[in-house]
């Protein structure tokens, strides 16, 4: 994540969680005269753990911010958990953080099934869920989820994009898509058929998905090479989306546009 977009980001939770602390009054779970406990669940392991530098980030963040003095006094305790990017593991997380180390809230939990297996139980128990390290389309919903907020541009408006950019630039394109099976991906796949309209059943010749337990892609790479297509989109996780670009994906002089979402990014 770009250090401005970081800063941005961190500095408006905290404005949030000083307003929170506030309200709190007498105080509630979360806050003291000293203290204000921020609760979060990142990928440290497992088949995302190169997401697990943004939680380093985060912390370190949140060190400067002490180290400056805190926010009125009192002093970040950003308690940040290992989920391995595994919902059952994540509810896990949260239900520890919530009833054992009491947060105010959680702060930019990642991934887009984790956050799903989170949402009703902080909702339920009005814990605010800011800032989620995701694009889905599922977080602008507050009517039934007041307390669940997203930041980042939705994954179904960036494969929109994309399809523009193709339908203008490559109206002739064969398209391959590698997605991973869940929200996540699916919003990319469904966003670029939406895009494409009635060119989509033309234009997409190949679509193959992976679970994140998948130890490789090879098997669905070979068959997205074999359908002919010249433009590969790849809506995946690092590591996938590395297989992916290390092989041959797409016939001899095909062109290859890989959807790389800005949570998938490394951070430079």
């Amino acid at each position: 994540m770009r250090p401005v977009v970081m800063a941005g980001l961190s500095a408006s939770s905290l404005v949030l969680a000083g307003t929170l602390a506030l309200a709190a009054g007498q105080y509630g779970p979360g806050v003291s005269d000293t203290e204000i406990k921020i609760g979060n669940t990142m990928p440290y392991s497992g088949p995302a753990s190169g997401y697990g530098a943004i939680g380093k980030a985060q912390a370190s963040y949140f060190a400067m911010i002490n180290d400056q003095g805190g926010i009125n006094g009192r002093k970040i305790n950003f308690i940040s958990r290992d989920d391995g990017y595994s919902p059952p593991k994540t509810v896990e997380q949260v239900r520890k953080l919530v009833e054992e180390d009491q947060v105010l809230l959680l702060f930019q939990t990642l991934g887009t099934p984790p956050n799903l297996a989170i949402r009703d139980y902080l909702n339920d128990n009005k814990i605010p869920q800011l800032f989620v390290a995701t694009g889905s389309d599922q977080w602008n919903n507050p009517k039934h989820y007041p307390w669940t907020m997203g930041w980042q541009p939705s994954y179904g408006t960036e494969s929109r994009v994309y399809a523009r950019y193709i339908l203008k630039n490559l109206p002739d394109a064969r398209i391959a898509v590698l997605y991973q099976n869940d929200d996540f991906g699916k919003d990319y796949l469904n966003g670029l058929r939406a895009e494409l309209g009635d060119k989509a059943g033309k234009m997409i010749v190949a679509t193959q998905s992976y679970e994140t337990t998948d130890p490789t892609v090879d098997s669905q790479i070979v068959a997205l090479r074999s359908s002919g297509a010249n433009v590969l989109v790849t809506a995946a996780i690092p590591k996938f989306t590395t297989q992916a670009s290390a092989r041959p994906t797409i016939s001899a002089g095909g062109r290859r546009i890989s959807l790389i979402p800005s949570r998938r990014r490394s951070r430079r």
